[in-house]
């Protein structure tokens, strides 16, 4: 496999401010730092503004990276007759741009910290006599509305009439001659600068996707983390439970295990099924089950003759993820779905066993999903919605022990309550993987399933070191 071969996997198109972080965080992780990245962005900007052939610029700067964005655009410009940057004299940096704004004083640039209007109004002469105005006060991650003082400075930017370059994304209510964003345009009309983020930062999942993860609100109550309902059991005990400490240890608050086979779990609710296998006499009891659920988990361990169960909790389920033998024809399909097969669980729902080759294995995976997400699981997992195609590499041999998989289904069941199918799938598997990795280092070939629960939440919600 080439990196050539891997480019008909790029999305394209406008990205949200989410996947731009995840893409970035990954990046980070490949050996990409984020103050080379801002370099980069920064000479694009530089570029844009010195097409325009400027003598005196106005460079006005935020307090995070987009501002740090700027501050850089101002150093490749120090060169010009004036360079002013004007920025917030208020509030914490986020610390690339605290690195910028100090290399920023051994610069042939004049700065302009301001923290009210009245200080914005004394600069009016800047606004008046620029040639380009740099607008990098406010990034993608901006939200409501802006305060001062840099309410004050997008006034005054609308009332002259020098041209604006904004950096990634115009701060609101400000005019633009020009966007320049980075590595793929935020918004519609953009120009867009390649940065030199490698492309695996994109294709593959990597720590940077943790960032899509919504964090607990400081209010929460009991139940805030989702409720997820595991259906399975009878021929085989104990594969529910796995796949149920993986909900758990991924963020869910209450996890039902609905199952014939009882396994004493005192942080699992049992709901009992009586008999040696799950038959549609026992829909009277899993129906309503189904119904408070956010998510249900079902097949792990269920057996070849429960399959009209299943297809009965797909038609209930607003959220739903099939594993191991629910993976059968008529394929069952929640409102929305997630499937986890391995390749012959793959070839059971499809009628073809998936090719070899990652390329061809992701062409195949996105050909094959028309009614949810897959996430077909292997040495390198593949991961489509039928539109996207992700790849994940975490794991290691050592995983081929019985349960892994059913512990997958689990953690994709918490994150599911929070996430859209897609990222819930490949945050799963990037993080099954690197459990079961964790896991590997004192036991090796001798791992176990149940070794990896542990090493979840470590992965999962342990804040990402900076570069």
């Amino acid at each position: 496999m080439t990196t050539n071969d891997m480019r008909d996997f790029l999305e394209t198109g406008v990205i949200d401010a989410g996947r731009m972080r995840a893409v970035e965080g990954n990046a980070v992780a490949l050996g990409y730092p984020s103050l080379l990245m801002m370099e980069s962005a920064g000479r694009a900007v530089a570029d844009a503004v010195l097409a325009r052939n400027p003598s005196r610029v106005l460079v006005l700067c935020g307090r995070g990276n987009n501002g740090g964005d700027g501050m850089v655009a101002a150093r490749y410009l120090q060169h010009l007759d004036a360079v002013d940057v004007v920025y917030p004299d208020c509030g914490s940096t986020t610390a690339s741009a605290a690195v910028q704004a100090s290399l920023l004083r051994h610069c042939s640039v004049t700065l302009h910290p301001v923290r009210c209007a009245a200080d914005v109004e004394a600069l009016s002469r800047l606004f008046d006599g620029a040639d380009v105005i740099v607008d990098a006060m406010l990034g993608t991650g901006a939200s409501g509305a802006v305060r001062e003082p840099l309410a004050s400075l997008v006034a005054r930017v609308n009332a002259s009439g020098a041209p604006v370059v904004a950096v990634d994304i115009p701060t609101p209510g400000i005019r633009a001659s020009r966007i320049v964003s980075f590595h793929r345009p935020k918004v519609e009309g953009a120009d867009v600068a390649d940065i030199g983020i490698p492309l695996e930062a994109e294709i593959f999942t990597g720590p940077g996707d943790l960032t899509l993860i919504p964090s607990r609100r400081s209010e929460a109550h009991k139940g805030a983390g989702g409720e997820v309902l595991v259906v399975g059991g009878g021929p085989y005990q104990g594969a529910p439970y796995i796949a149920a400490m993986g909900a758990l240890r991924a963020g869910a608050d209450i996890v039902r295990v609905a199952s014939p086979a009882y396994v004493p779990m005192p942080d699992l609710i049992y709901e009992r099924l009586e008999g040696k296998a799950i038959t549609v006499d026992h829909l009277e009891t899993i129906l309503p089950l189904v119904d408070r659920a956010d998510v249900v988990v079902c097949g792990m361990g269920l057996g070849k003759e429960s399959h009209d169960v299943v297809l009965a909790v797909a038609e209930a389920a607003e959220k739903a993820i099939f594993d191991a033998d629910a993976l059968s024809r008529p394929l069952p399909a929640a409102k929305e779905t997630i499937y986890t097969p391995h390749a012959g669980e793959f070839a059971r729902m499809t009628g073809a066993e998936p090719p070899a080759g990652p390329v061809a294995r992701g062409r195949c995976v996105k050909a094959a999903a028309t009614t949810g997400t897959i996430l077909l699981k292997g040495p390198v997992d593949v991961i489509s919605d039928g539109s996207r195609v992700r790849f994940n590499r975490t794991g290691t041999p050592a995983m081929t022990a019985g349960g892994t998989g059913d512990l997958l289904a689990g953690i994709a069941g918490a994150l599911f309550c929070h996430l859209p199918a897609f990222e819930a799938a490949c945050i799963a598997a990037y993080v099954n993987g690197r459990a079961g990795m964790l896991a590997a280092e004192g036991r090796g070939s001798g791992l176990l399933a149940t070794d990896m629960p542990d090493y979840i939440p470590e992965t999962l919600f342990r804040p990402p070191a900076s570069d």
